[in-house]
């Protein structure tokens, strides 16, 4: 009997003893959350970005460089206007390539001196008349004529106002 109730004894130690390690694995958390990997991002401390800025210097250019560069900038665009003008491109890009053209000629103009920019504003002024007749014309009807229009401005233009004509007018 002594054997029964010792046998008794160690079963119901057990019994509490597993019900014990039970509650206590149970705990606050949920089990499948105590007993799941914890995932290797998350552990990973997160760096914050310092965004510094930084301000870059634009290149110091003389004034012939510069009116070369904005010479340059002009011709190209007005040779995609005139490639525009002349094939069956949208009218976007047609009117993007003339406003592009006469930036480009206003900064032309702002280095040389009254003498030339006078002579410049003339050609500005044709430019910007064929940019209204550029943009009311919607469905390119006349793109023929402002294709010549365009040639002879540039032609004019590469004439008077090229490099070696203008390097004693820069200011």
């Amino acid at each position: 009997m002594k054997s029964q109730i010792s046998n008794a004894k160690s079963r119901l130690v057990l019994l509490v003893t597993c019900y014990l390690l039970l509650v206590t694995m149970l705990g606050c958390e949920a089990f499948v959350r105590k007993f799941t990997r914890k995932s290797k991002k998350d552990s990973l401390p997160r760096e914050e970005m310092v965004l510094t800025p930084e301000e870059y210097k634009k290149p110091q250019l003389t004034k012939e460089e510069e009116y070369r560069q904005y010479m340059l900038y002009w011709k190209s665009w007005q040779d995609e206007l005139i490639e525009s003008l002349s094939g069956s491109t949208n009218h976007k890009k047609q009117v993007g390539c003339v406003n592009e053209a006469l930036s480009n000629l206003g900064q032309m103009r702002s280095l040389l001196n009254a003498e030339k920019q006078k002579k410049m504003d003339v050609y500005i002024t044709k430019l910007k008349e064929l940019q209204g007749l550029i943009i009311k014309d919607i469905y390119g009807r006349d793109s023929t004529r402002h294709h010549y229009s365009a040639e002879r401005i540039k032609m004019n233009i590469l004439r008077q106002f090229s490099y070696p004509q203008v390097k004693d007018s820069l200011i």
